[in-house]
């Protein structure tokens, strides 16, 4: 059993009102795992206050170096406790243990470091010299301010690293946060609440409220004037309701929203069936926004492709679902709700005329708790539903093209514009299709393009803003005008 996790509230690491508490399920058995301290609205009210207070009394939002310096040994206390937030995000994540040193946790902290490396790059002034007629000729700067009071909400596929990428930004620019993490997943969270406690963090700048219910916390922090910004990464369903909530408050919002993204697998490409194979969805169940879930392949080479994809299924089998195996990528998916969905979409497949290639069943066998085999479609249309909607399981569907117009048409054909991938052996080729797919980073045949220190967001429904790099720092910054006359 986990220990049970705290809130996080006023520079306080302590229980909800009334000591309530709830139980988080393993993913892996299927079984209570821990308890965790289930917050009231009190216990969310009392940290939207303390947030309040810590912006507007204190000089955190000014202090430049003081607070970076804090935030900089919250970073050093997490690296230290790396291998407890391992464990929460194996047991209660449902992350297999060869995934862990990638986005789970691994990632997560090297992008930390990338963030504090980048503080110095924030300009918080800039000088825009003199203008104006005589009379009135001024001189003019921008100043750049925090926004104020922050609401992070988070998801539970890698808690960690979403947790870091709003926190952290948001305590950098100078806000002070209230951090909701999603109920499956609070044990992350809840740690980085305890090691703020640790480093010193003053009262208030940063809190951690953790709850059954998936909605009552996030609804008060969308509709409580005092938080002026809210950062918040999961479906886009619930992407449409905050910014409708917001409103009433004009709420800035930060969405990081689904996916459904392209991968282009040019005809030229001289690795043909390491591209094609590659694609295979396995990566933590595919419970990534930023998966390439759509793999587009010629028409003349997609019968060569089904083969080597069928191979490659076929040679996985036994590969994922062993929780001690660090040569493993993939565990089950995150909740009984989850598989149900996932199969559902697998049993619409079918249903709506696709081929099922390989998977598509359960496997009880791996454990008591939810294991979906690694599933792929082929003979997709892009107006099918496993074409258009975002599965957030393991199932890649494959669609193919008859030419590039037709591959960047099925790619951009979307409500989705979070990440893509394009693959050829002609790099020009492959880097002018790559700036005609609407969506906010391409990989170009394989290259990095989601890392710490460049900016991550979508287009469309995939949402509004940037996370991480200096432009995700500045998502949380004001500007302002002053003005003397000379």
């Amino acid at each position: 059993m986990l220990s049970e996790t705290k809130l996080y509230i006023n520079g306080v690491v302590r229980p909800a009102a009334g000591d309530r508490t709830y139980e988080t399920v393993g993913p892996w058995t299927g079984e209570v795992v821990g308890k965790a301290a289930d917050a009231s609205a009190e216990d969310v009210n009392e940290a939207i206050a303390a947030a309040r207070r810590a912006f507007d009394a204190t000089d955190w939002s000014t202090n430049h170096q003081a607070r970076f310096e804090l935030v900089k040994r919250l970073y050093e206390l997490l690296q230290a406790n790396e291998e407890r937030i391992s464990t929460l995000c194996r047991v209660q994540g449902g992350s297999a243990l060869g995934f862990v040193p990638r986005a789970q946790v691994g990632m997560a902290l090297g992008c930390y470091k990338e963030l504090l490396d980048l503080f110095p790059q924030v300009r918080w002034e800039k000088d825009r010299g003199e203008a104006g007629p005589p009379q009135y000729r001024s001189h003019r700067k921008i100043v750049y301010e925090a926004v104020g009071v922050v609401g992070a909400i988070t998801p539970w596929n890698v808690p960690l690293y979403v947790n870091i990428g709003k926190v952290v930004s948001a305590l950098l620019a100078g806000c002070t946060v209230i951090l909701k993490p999603a109920p499956d997943t609070p044990g992350p969270g809840a740690v980085m609440g305890e090691l703020a406690a640790e480093a010193g963090f003053p009262p208030g700048v940063f809190n951690v409220v953790t709850g059954a219910d998936p909605a009552m916390a996030g609804e008060m922090l969308v509709l409580d004037p005092r938080v002026d910004l809210i950062s918040f990464t999961g479906s886009t369903g619930v992407g449409k309701r905050i910014m409708e909530k917001g409103a009433a408050t004009l709420k800035r919002v930060f969405l990081e929203l689904g996916g459904k993204s392209a991968k282009i697998v040019l005809d030229d490409v001289p690795n043909f069936a390491q591209e094609v194979a590659s694609t295979m969805l396995v990566g933590h169940a595919g419970q990534g926004c930023a998966v390439q879930s759509r793999l587009l392949v010629s028409r003349k080479r997609y019968a060569e492709a089904v083969e080597i994809l069928r191979g490659a299924y076929a040679a996985y089998e036994g590969k994922w679902g062993d929780f001690d195996d660090p040569s493993q990528v993939m565990g089950p998916v995150i909740s009984k709700k989850q598989m149900e969905r996932v199969m559902g979409y697998i049993d619409l497949g079918v249903r709506e005329g696709a081929t099922l290639l390989a998977g598509g069943k359960t496997r009880p066998e791996k454990g008591g708790g939810w294991f979906i085999e690694p599933t792929c479609f082929v003979d997709v249309t892009n107006d099918m539903r496993i074409g258009r909607e975002e599965i957030f399981g393991p199932v890649l569907v494959v669609i193919p093209y008859e030419d590039e117009e037709d591959a960047i048409r099925i790619a951009n054909d979307s409500d989705y514009g979070l990440s893509s991938g394009v693959a050829s052996g002609d790099l020009d080729r492959a880097l002018r299709l790559a700036g005609r797919i609407r969506a906010g980073s391409v990989s170009v045949n394989g290259g990095m393009c989601i890392a710490g220190d460049l900016p991550f967001g979508g287009y469309k429904m995939s949402g509004i803003g940037r996370e991480w790099g200096v432009e995700g720092i500045e998502e949380y910054l004001e500007s302002k005008v002053v003005a003397w006359r000379v």
